[in-house]
């Protein structure tokens, strides 16, 4: 009995390293596992291909779409500024008798040694008109054609004057509308001044030239009108009532010597005294 049981202790101690290494057997089933990471690389390499090519096609459309709209939206705005620069060049054009003053009339003034600087020049600075309509202060549409006459002669609508004080002899009362009176500069002026020596003066019944006494002793010329139909703007057929008015030329110059050489060399027909 002794023997049986001493060789039953070794087959124990053999067959627990044989269950050992039965139980080893499925260990190995762990190294099934990195065989398995090939097999999950392979959607890995295929998600950044995924990924790269909606990138690339969301790129190429955006670019050449936002060319197109940005260069029209560029000249637009380009060409509203290069015509609003070129409309002032135009408009700023000087009359004749403008350009008569400054061409002819300034040089010889210098060439004559008359001033030694060209900003000594006198010139005219502006040509009043005022006319008397007390003959038509109470007939209203007869005052209103007076004022368009007188808009058609200058170019400039005129401002009707009001009486300060009632005169009873004269049956003026206080506000009452008895005149019309303009003021005309810049080109304005050259242009009525051109039309008054060129055109209206010549057309004066027995016109023998304007007397050269009426300067005020400051330079200042004034001039009576006793038609207003020498203007060729005025139509006889429509004139309801012959109205004249007083021009009064103001210039810069110092003395009546000065101002009568001035409107002498821009065309003024002075008589003899």
């Amino acid at each position: 009995m002794a023997e049986e049981n001493k060789t039953k202790k070794p087959a124990a101690v053999k067959t627990a390293p044989n269950a050992g290494a039965a139980k080893a057997k499925p260990a190995a089933k762990p190294a099934a596992k990195p065989a398995a990471k090939p097999a999950s690389t392979k959607p890995a390499a295929a998600k950044p291909a995924v990924k790269a090519e909606p990138k690339t096609a969301a790129k190429a459309p955006v670019k050449p779409a936002a060319k197109p709209v940005a260069k029209p939206a560029v000249k637009v705005a380009k060409e509203p500024k290069t015509v609003a620069a070129k409309k002032p060049v135009n408009v700023s054009k000087k009359s004749r008798l403008h350009e008569y003053y400054l061409k002819t009339v300034v040089p010889h003034c210098i060439k004559e040694k008359l001033y030694k600087n060209v900003m000594e020049v006198p010139k005219i600075d502006k040509i009043i008109i005022n006319s008397g309509l007390g003959a038509v202060k109470d007939n209203g549409k007869s005052f209103n054609l007076a004022l368009d006459e007188i808009a058609l002669i200058t170019g400039q609508r005129p401002v009707a004057t009001i009486a300060k004080k009632a005169i009873s002899n004269f049956k003026v009362r206080e506000n009452n509308k008895i005149g019309a009176k303009v003021t005309l500069r810049g080109e304005r002026m050259y242009e009525f001044l051109d039309r008054l020596i060129s055109v209206a003066l010549p057309r004066v019944r027995d016109f023998k030239g304007i007397s050269p006494k009426s300067f005020d002793g400051r330079g200042n010329y004034a001039l009576g009108i006793r038609e207003q139909l020498v203007f060729p703007e005025i139509s006889y057929e429509k004139v309801e009532k012959v109205n004249g008015f007083d021009c009064i030329i103001v210039t810069t110059a110092k003395t009546d010597k000065e101002a009568l050489t001035l409107l002498t060399l821009m065309g003024l027909p002075f008589r003899d005294r």
